[in-house]
């Protein structure tokens, strides 16, 4: 029988929004994460000057690329990186969909990627695609629960995924140990981190703290930098696996565009727009949490990210949206689209400008 893929996810939200929209005002779409506010003008001005390579780029990046990616990475988290080690991709969610792919290339015995439980779709769809075995991880607290993994799954696990801070839940896990776990298991850990500028509980963390052997982290430029339509991110860590994954992905033709290597490079050398941002987002994420609330939904402060992840005594993820969409004009992501796991809750991302989060609450607050 040939493949059939599921429905995208977000497009099971139709009658959502249909609901929504009845609102005098409209609707207010907070189920995607698309990052709505400016991005850094001296970054818009790099990308229209156009001055990148107009030849075919390098795969890896430009020297200047790896090299702003791996200063940001010292200095926002003191870990020292060679411009070897670092490598662009074209959007993290490409990497995350064909990172497993690659691995069973260099790894034909092995077949499994380790993912959490409740998460992005995209680590699972990735080894869906890839003809491979997904098993979710379950989860305690917000982190992995490694000694819940059967051996069997370890010894044929690829790649273990870890995401945090997590999208959806806002939580963040312990790096350190799922570092350890994964060398101890002689299986790769592959860190998503790109919603480490926006951490709450603390300073932001990156796996790489831990040492680069057996690890890599994943960060991308379209949260930090409100540029995701760029599709512009990197990968860094361990040597032999950079190289490795380098080279495969350039019979592939992943090339990010020299132009928007320039603006990226830019962006990544300027940490001032991103402490605008982060209030932005601190403020937007209290506004809609406290209406939430006072509403009756439990939505309590992210560790971080920029998610509300929330629940109602009584209520699944899917009648949770409905009432938000018909009381508030909310569009939100129904949790089990994050997995089974998290069909009790529903997201929502406070991407939307602040005026329009703050009609949501007047709405909420109405009832």
């Amino acid at each position: 029988m040939s493949f059939v893929p599921p429905p995208y996810p977000y497009e099971r939200l139709d009658g959502l929004r249909a609901r929504a929209s009845q609102h005098e005002g409209g609707a207010i779409d907070c189920s995607i994460g698309t990052p709505v506010d400016a991005p850094p003008p001296a970054v818009v001005e790099e990308l229209a000057r156009a001055i990148g390579d107009r030849g075919y780029p390098a795969s890896a990046g430009s020297p200047d690329y790896r090299a702003a990616c791996a200063a940001w990475m010292q200095r926002r988290f003191d870990v020292a990186l060679s411009h070897d080690s670092v490598a662009a991709c074209v959007g993290t969610k490409e990497f995350v969909g064909t990172l497993a792919g690659y691995l069973h290339l260099r790894s034909p015995e092995r077949d499994t990627v380790l993912y959490p439980q409740i998460s992005y779709p995209t680590y699972a769809m990735g080894a869906t695609l890839s003809r491979l075995r997904a098993v979710p991880v379950t989860m305690v607290n917000g982190r992995l629960d490694l000694d819940s993994i059967n051996p069997t799954d370890v010894a044929r696990a690829l790649v273990l995924w870890s995401n945090s801070p997590s999208n959806p839940t806002g939580a963040l896990d312990d790096l350190e140990t799922v570092a350890h776990w994964g060398r101890r298991h002689g299986v790769l850990v592959a860190s998503d981190e790109c919603y480490a500028e926006f951490t709450w509980n603390g300073r932001p963390r990156t796996i790489l703290e831990h040492g680069s052997e057996g690890v890599i982290a994943v960060h991308s430029i379209s949260k930090r930098s409100n540029l995701a339509g760029l599709r512009a991110g990197f990968y860094a860590g361990d040597s032999d696996t950079v190289e490795f994954l380098r080279s495969v992905r350039q019979h592939a033709g992943f090339m990010v565009p020299g132009p928007v290597q320039a603006a990226v490079a830019v962006a990544y050398g300027d940490d001032d727009h991103v402490e605008v941002q982060r209030s932005i987002y601190r403020e937007r994420l209290e506004l809609i949490g406290s209406a939430l609330n006072e509403f009756g939904v439990d939505a309590p402060f992210p560790d971080g990210s920029f998610y509300l992840w929330c629940s109602k005594e009584g209520m699944d993820g899917w009648a949770l949206a409905t009432l938000l969409a018909e009381v508030s004009g909310l569009i939100v992501s129904p949790g089990d689209l994050y997995g089974p796991a998290g069909a009790a809750y529903a997201r929502v991302a406070v991407v939307q400008p602040t005026e329009r989060l703050s009609l949501a609450a007047s709405r909420l607050r109405s009832h």
